[in-house]
């Protein structure tokens, strides 16, 4: 889990928010392995070293039923266009295929131009009409401590 954090970081560094991580080898440790795992991974190595990983984790989709939301797919700058990638990406589908899934989710930046134009050419959709949602724990405390007629202003 040192080498999936590491990786993790180096994605938040690429994507602009290098201070956004919060979790730590504890949380990774703790969240995915035991009974009732929160995420599962695909691990890729080149020569003994970690050079990219896929974490994901099951959903339920009131539509479709069972889906799997891939988290991130990250592959090291000195690994990038090996084909490092494409072979996560496509263990993800195949896990898809295994699991009967009926759909595979995930969000990518739209600068992230490489990224969409392999997505596209694989056969993915890139909905232009959803907007990703969420709330942070500031807003999260802030929501909780509204009145019930503070929420009918809303």
């Amino acid at each position: 889990m040192p080498d999936v954090l590491r990786l993790i970081t180096e994605l938040a560094i690429f994507e602009r928010e290098p201070k956004a991580v919060v979790v730590t080898v504890a949380d990774l440790e703790r969240d995915g392995f035991g009974d009732d795992p929160l995420f599962h991974t695909f691990i890729a190595e080149q020569e003994g070293k970690i050079v990219g990983m896929a974490l994901y984790y099951y959903r339920y989709s009131t539509w479709k039923g069972r889906t799997i939301h891939l988290e991130d797919l990250i592959v090291t700058e000195q690994a990038r266009g090996t084909g490092v990638g494409s072979a996560l990406y496509l263990k993800i589908i195949e896990q898809g295929k295994l699991d009967n899934v009926r759909r595979i989710e995930w969000n990518v930046l739209d600068w992230n131009e490489p990224a969409v134009t392999f997505y596209e050419k694989s056969g993915a959709r890139i909905l232009p009409d959803w907007r990703v949602v969420h709330m942070d724990e500031a807003g999260i405390d802030a929501f909780i401590t509204l009145r019930p007629q503070d929420l009918r202003q809303i």
